[in-house]
Formats: C-alpha cells, structure tokens, sequence
C-alpha cells in the first residue's frame, strides 16, 4: 500500500483516523501497531512474521543488555548476536542473488540461484531495530520493556517502509506519552497534501520522462541530458514526497519525527550536498560506522579507508548490484577529494561556480544510480559528454519538451525554498490585512484545491510507484 493511492487516502486512513481518536488514550498505541501491521502487509503479509520475528529478538536483546548494566562482555556479546541475526535476514534478503552471481561471474561456477523475494522496506525497518539495540547498550536510552511498544517503534506505517529513519530517543517519549493538538493535526495535513502534490503531480511526471529516454536505444545529447536532469528531478521529488507524507502522518498521530530533507539541490559542495540530502540515513551511517570506526581520529589514511567502508557499504544499502556499488564509490571518491585537497579552492570559487559543479556531479552520479547496467551507463554518459545531435534527435527532444516543460519548470523552482518564503510572507500580509482567522481559512481552502487535483492526477495516471520502496 502507498500513500498515494485510493485506497489509502479513502479506505486506510479514515478507517484508522475514526477508530485512533475514538479510542480511548490507553488504546491508542495498540489501534496504530494493529492498523501499522495491517499495512505492511497489504501487500505481502506473511513478511510481517519476518519483521516481528526481529523486533522480538532486539526487544530480548535491550531487556537482557539493560539488565546486564554498563559495557561489559555479556553486552557486547547480546550487541553482537543481535546485530548478527538483524545483518543476516537483511543480507539474505536482499544480497543473496547478488553474491551467487558474483561467485558464478568470478569461478565461472554454476551455482543455483534462488528467487527470495525482499520483503519491501528492510532496510529501513532494520536500521531502526538495530540502532535501538545499541542506544540501549551505549546507555543513550533505556530499554522498552513494553514488547508491542518496541514493534510500534519499528512498525509505525508513516515510516516503515520508505523511512526516514527515525531513532529511537526520538520518539520514545512520545509513544509513551502524546497529545494530538490541532495545531499538530492542522501542520501534518498541511505536510501530508504538500507532499503528495510533490509525488503526484511532480515526481510521476519526471519519472515517465525519465523512464521513456533510459529506454532509448539511440541516444542523442540534448535527449541524455533531459532524460538526465528528468530523473534527478523524479529521485529528489519521489523520495522527499514520501518523508513529507511520512512526516505529516507522524505529526497527525502526535509523533515528531526529524526532517530528511533540506532542499539539496541548492548545495555549494557535494559535502554539503550529503548534509540536506536523506538525512536520517546519512546520520545513521556517521553515527553508528563513521565514528566507531574512528570518524576524523588518526592519520589522514585511516580517515581515507574510514571514508571508503563508509560509502562502499552505503552503495550496497542502496541495492544489490553493481552500479550501486559504483555509485557509493563515485561519492566516496569526491567526498575524499573535498575534504583533503579541494576545500580551500571550492570555497574561492563564486557561488554560481560551486553551485554548477555540485549538480553536475550529482546529476552524473544519479545517471549511474539509474542504470540498469554498467553497459548502460557508460552508454549514457557518453551520449552526455560526447556532443551528438541529429534532426530526429532533436525533434524527439521538443516532444518530450513540449510534453514535459510545466513540471520540469516545476520541479526545479520547487527544489528550492520557494514554497516556504511564499508562505511566510503571503501569510504575513493576509494576516495583516484580513485578519489571522480567514488568511487560515484561505490557506486550507488551497489546500483543499491542491488535494483535489492530487486526486485527479491519481485517478488518472496508471504510473505511480516509490523508487525507495525497492530498498
């Protein structure tokens, strides 16, 4: 099930909006585990017996590490078996297929491969388990001792599936102890409607562009680069829509969770890029690898191999295939170059410069991202960096153009901070002019027209998936 869907939207979420706030406050954690597992597994349900079965184990495993008081060996052996039985699922999943045809590929063998079906958002469900098993044994928060609130933990619908990646210390308060306000309830719609426009009216449009030139088997410059910018358009509005959504639900139900976007594409550096861009996994991966690893600690080779494990296993989060690792690479590569010799020049560079040069090196980056094979890749590449325009070429660039250009015009004037400087001060001067009640009351009346035609472009669009629900 996707938030974007109708059966979500007039289905799911009344059902469980009704019974939620009709329970009493006791019940209510219970409504929201029931309806989360009845959402995960719309799709697929006997996955659902795979996520309780590694919440169980991580619930025993804090209990066990709380009780075992401090860091002692009975704790890191607990941390241990934990993390082993979480890697283990995730990699079986997810890498199995992966590594028999690599071993195939390598000692020309013929091993059988399997078709194991990935249980849809095991990444990120197991992220979270695994970071609540070692706040616990770090002492940053006590273990739950309530079972069904640590499967809500993990199993809340708003995140479960697409993320962000919500810690643990972060919402422990608030399943123990929430108010719903209607401020909260007001702002999480607001978030939610925002959004879905985002997905449905921006995203599913980039993708269908992006989609028809990466199949394209003759490729001219002009078509590269707008198929190019088409998914770099598609990825940013896609993913940020969903923890938009994600967010909004959250805040419905009286959850904060942290942002996980901050307009990425507006990055002088493509250090800063990682900062705004899936923030609660580029935390995860400093907090829980980077630093125990040795983070900035120790000579600049060690910070260099520190560097490299870091963004080799960030690739392979990402997906089960080469370009992925490639593409983890390609960041570990430029981050490398940033840090230890390009940081003094960027910074000499005027703002345009450093700006260019950051979107070109993530628009190069999501080409190999995107492609479904290192043959293709270069294939693409080098339509974009090797000048080939013919007359059909360009006549399939207008089309897609003159098919495209109100959502690509949308897509990069929504990629920066527009929305929220026109907000601010449209809602300043309604305010001042006709009063705080009706400028509100405006506002939700746009909302509200926005919403409608988000349904519309729903209903009639048959293209509509996630593209981080495959990780």
């Amino acid at each position: 099930m996707v938030f974007s869907s109708t059966v979500f939207l007039f289905a799911f979420l009344p059902c469980l909006l009704v019974t939620y706030f009709l329970s009493g406050e006791r019940y209510r954690n219970y409504v929201l585990l029931l309806f989360s597992l009845a959402f995960y597994g719309w799709g697929e349900p006997k996955f659902v017996f795979v996520m309780v079965a590694e919440v169980t184990v991580d619930y025993v495993a804090a209990l066990l590490i709380g009780r075992c008081g401090g860091r002692n060996w009975r704790s890191k052996l607990l941390v241990a078996l934990a993390l082993a039985l979480n890697l283990g699922l995730l990699v079986y999943f997810k890498y199995t297929g992966f590594l028999l045809q690599t071993l195939n590929a390598a000692f020309h063998t013929e091993i059988i491969i399997p078709n194991i079906v990935m249980p849809i958002g095991i990444s990120f469900f197991t992220f979270q388990a695994m970071s609540y098993v070692i706040d616990v044994y770090r002492g940053q928060v006590f273990a739950q001792k309530n079972p069904a609130n640590v499967l809500l933990y993990v199993s809340l619908f708003p995140q479960l599936v697409a993320g962000p990646i919500v810690r643990y210390s972060t919402i422990a308060q608030e399943i123990n102890n929430r108010k719903t306000t209607v401020s909260d309830a007001a702002q999480g719609l607001e978030r939610f409607i925002l959004g879905m426009a985002k997905k449905l009216i921006v995203a599913n449009n980039m993708g269908a562009l992006a989609d028809a030139v990466f199949k394209l088997t003759v490729l001219t410059t002009p078509v590269a680069w707008l198929g190019a910018i088409g998914y770099t358009l598609q990825i940013y509005f896609d993913f940020s829509a969903y923890s938009d959504m994600a967010i909004g639900l959250g805040r419905m139900f009286g959850f904060h969770f942290e942002e996980n976007f901050r307009f990425p594409y507006i990055s002088q550096s493509i250090t800063e890029f990682w900062r705004r861009w899936h923030i609660s996994l580029s935390t995860w991966f400093r907090d829980y690898l980077y630093i125990p690893l040795g983070g900035n600690r120790g000579s600049w080779l060690h910070n260099v191999f520190t560097l490299f494990v870091v963004w080799l296993t960030t690739g392979l989060w990402h997906g089960a295939a080469w370009n992925f690792v490639l593409w983890g690479l390609y960041y570990f590569v430029l981050l490398a170059l940033e840090k230890f010799f390009l940081r003094g020049f960027l910074e000499k560079l005027p703002r345009l410069f450093r700006h260019a040069y950051t979107l070109l090196g993530v628009i190069f980056g999501w080409v190999l991202f995107r492609s479904d094979s290192l043959r293709g890749c270069a294939r693409f590449l080098k339509a974009m960096l090797i000048p080939h325009v013919d007359l059909h070429g360009m006549d399939e660039f207008w089309v897609y153009v003159g098919r495209f250009w109100p959502f690509l015009i949308l897509g990069v004037v929504f990629s920066m901070p527009v929305y929220d400087m026109v907000r601010r001060n449209i809602g300043a001067f309604l305010c001042v002019k006709v009063g705080d009640s009706i400028a509100a009351g405006m506002k939700y009346a746009v909302l509200l027209g926005l919403f409608y035609v988000c349904v519309l472009f729903l209903v009639n669009s048959t293209y509509n998936p996630f593209i981080y629900f495959r990780f």
